[in-house]
């Protein structure tokens, strides 16, 4: 009951916000080159605006019959403008945290992991020490850390910081202890708690569901910490022209996005995706997909189907290359078959499905899903997504295009672990690892974002990434699996147009057209033209959203 009054509260919220429009005044953008994601209709010399909504895009010459004297003109001065960036995956409220938070992302050895936790608890002596975001794969030896590497630096402080994918954490003793987890303790279903093969004491690694044992005991943030991660994630999103994010969304994050609408202080458009097991609560309060308004939208779930490759949680048919003991972890939600009857129930009651799917297995077993909901529920635009469908073995790909499933990926992925996959799960494997010429080869809908705070938000190494497949340890600088890059023009489509399909909003954004809302970014250089490796180093000049500049370089 008490979820379905903040959502309710929720709805009344974004009424009132949705009467704040911006003045209504007209502008110009010319002088550039302008790309408009329209395949009808993909280059134009101007683009007249009113307010916050297209109202022309075309030639210069007829833009004058839109225009008079009072209509201000952007000269763009031969830059490149493109719809707003969409973002189809990002974990944003964390994101803020993470950038006011322990980053452990820079440690390149085992020595710079111990040091930054040292000094950060060195400088916060109270409370949980949490964040993180470290790979072990980085460091000189690769194997996972131990909690006794910083237990004599934190003897009576509680620490828990993740692996940059999130399925996987270190615990400190002392968290452990907090919440009870011993040499006797079980790893739960859908989890794992790493334990000394010779002691059998945990050695402070917990892989997804085990990590909930530890997570349960951290105090949540307050109100104010929410409002400023917020405002630190909205400051990241305008530098790097990002407009629209589609969230991973928990119930405080949802009271912030909120809050920060009805304050008129939220400068990007959120598509939430809240997890599946709140799904009754939507259905009692009437909400389908698409409700909500021009900033903050309800309507979609998320669930996770298996975990990550990097913490060896990823569901494959077979087991990894690099540990044969193991073919992943299914969630408990699969084990025990709450995900179906979670997922069917929800979807006949007109929620939309994302579910989260990396291992071959994983992937095969959501899209068989997909299917047997289609068949037993009644048929609507539902559009089903994967997130990150990750491992698609090709034979899987018509499945995708049959059922309108839209392949929801982050190609950052790709470049990053490219580096260390093969060894994982062999080289047969990798050959159908982030597969996105055949995605597009073959029908599918290819939508890109970053999964932030995973990997960074900007898209524009996201392009990058698509395009070049050259990984980040300078080995592959013709491209991880060549035969799947992409063009840089696909890349962009995937990160406007597409996204905005996957939320049920190409019709009002995602492309630069008249009747569509005022989202733009402006780019210092032309990604199309300029050589692939040096798209990577391009900054956003302006972003415009809802037709006002709030970044400008």
């Amino acid at each position: 009951m008490k979820f379905i009054l903040i959502l309710l509260t929720g709805i009344l919220l974004l009424n009132v916000s949705a009467a704040n429009s911006p003045a209504t005044s007209k502008k110009i953008y010319k002088n550039g080159k302008i790309f408009t994601a329209d395949i009808n209709n993909k280059w134009v010399e101007a683009v007249v605006t009113y307010g916050n909504k297209i109202i022309f895009a075309g030639s210069e010459k007829d833009a004058a019959k839109f225009t008079d004297k009072a209509t201000e003109v952007i000269d763009l001065k031969g830059k490149l403008m493109l719809p707003g960036f969409i973002d189809n995956h990002t974990h944003f409220l964390s994101g803020g945290f993470y950038l006011d938070g322990l980053d452990l992302r820079g440690a390149k050895s085992t020595t710079e992991f111990k040091n930054i936790i040292r000094e950060y608890a060195k400088n916060h002596p109270d409370g949980w020490i949490t964040g993180g975001n470290w790979d072990h794969e980085a460091w000189e030896i690769k194997d996972l850390p131990r909690k006794e590497w910083i237990d004599e630096f934190t003897p009576n402080q509680p620490v828990m910081v993740d692996r940059f994918d999130g399925h996987m954490a270190l615990a400190n003793s002392y968290a452990l202890k907090l919440a009870g987890i011993t040499k006797d303790t079980p790893s739960p279903e859908g989890g794992l708690i790493v334990k000394d093969p010779v002691t059998g004491e945990p050695t402070g690694m917990l892989k997804d569901n085990a990590m909930g044992l530890v997570y349960s005991h951290i105090p949540d943030h307050s109100t104010a910490e929410y409002d400023r991660a917020l405002e630190l994630a909205l400051a990241h999103a305008k530098r790097l022209g990002v407009t629209s994010v589609q969230d991973i969304t928990y119930k405080n994050d949802l009271l912030a996005y909120q809050r920060f609408e009805k304050a008129g202080k939220l400068t990007c458009r959120v598509y939430t995706r809240l997890p599946v097991y709140e799904y009754k609560n939507l259905v009692n309060a009437g909400i389908t997909h698409g409700f909500g308004s021009d900033l903050l939208k309800l309507g979609s779930l998320k669930v996770f189907a298996d975990g990550s490759l990097g913490s060896s949680t990823a569901w494959f048919f077979e087991p990894y290359t690099q540990d044969s003991t193991t073919m992943g972890l299914p969630n408990d939600y699969v084990i025990d078959g709450r995900l179906k009857e979670w997922a069917t129930d929800a979807d006949k009651n007109l929620l939309q499905l994302s579910v989260h799917a990396i291992g071959d297995k994983a992937n095969k077993y959501i899209l068989d899903m997909f299917e047997e909901i289609t068949r037993v529920n009644p048929k609507w635009d539902r559009r089903f997504r994967i997130e990150h469908a990750q491992h698609v073995r090709f034979d899987e790909i018509p499945q995708f295009q049959r059922l309108g499933v839209i392949a929801s990926v982050q190609p950052y992925h790709a470049i990053d672990d490219g580096c260390w996959a093969e060894k994982r799960i062999g080289k047969r494997r990798i050959q159908y690892t982030y597969p996105f010429r055949s995605y597009l080869d073959g029908g599918v809908y290819l939508a890109f974002g970053s999964d932030w705070t995973v990997a960074p938000l900007s898209p524009i190494l996201g392009i990058h990434a698509a395009v070049t497949r050259a990984t980040l340890d300078g080995l592959n600088p013709d491209g991880w699996i060549p035969n799947q890059k992409i063009s840089v023009e696909e890349a962009v489509l995937s990160y406007t147009i597409t996204n905005a399909y996957a939320a049920f909003e190409e019709k009002v954004k995602g492309s630069i057209e008249p009747g569509k809302f005022a989202d733009f970014v402006i780019l210092e250089k032309d990604i199309f033209t300029i050589a692939p490796d040096s798209i990577k180093d391009v900054e956003v000049a302006f972003t415009i959203f809802d037709g006002t500049v709030i970044y400008k370089k």
